[in-house]
């Protein structure tokens, strides 16, 4: 049997997977595969949890930590959705914090 962490463990990463190529398959239908991969393209802003102490901490919230998920950081993400070039990217980016988002909320309960 999994714990509760293990759990949240499987939501957070199995969302980072599956969020992606159901919004791709739903909006993008004809590119999907391409959309898919620059979505999951986006999950690199993890590389900002290189630079924290320690590295890994399953009791710390991403969102406002890290310097890729800082508030002006998703800002930015947001602003990037309205631009045709950047679009897919910021959908991504955005889908990635709010995953992040969800993570922390079910930290506060498991």
């Amino acid at each position: 049997m999994h714990s509760l962490p293990d759990l949240r463990f499987f939501i957070h990463y199995g969302l980072h997977f599956l969020l992606p190529v159901i919004v791709a398959i739903l909006f993008f239908p004809k590119s999907f595969k391409l959309v898919w991969i620059l979505m999951l393209l986006s999950m690199s802003i993890d590389l900002d949890h290189l630079f924290a102490t320690p590295i890994f901490d399953s009791t710390r919230c991403s969102i406002g930590f890290h310097f890729l998920h800082s508030y002006f950081a998703i800002a930015i993400y947001v602003v990037a959705i309205f631009f045709k070039k950047s679009r897919i990217i910021g959908i991504g980016l955005i889908l990635h914090i709010l995953i992040d988002f969800l993570d922390c909320f079910l930290m506060t309960f498991m």
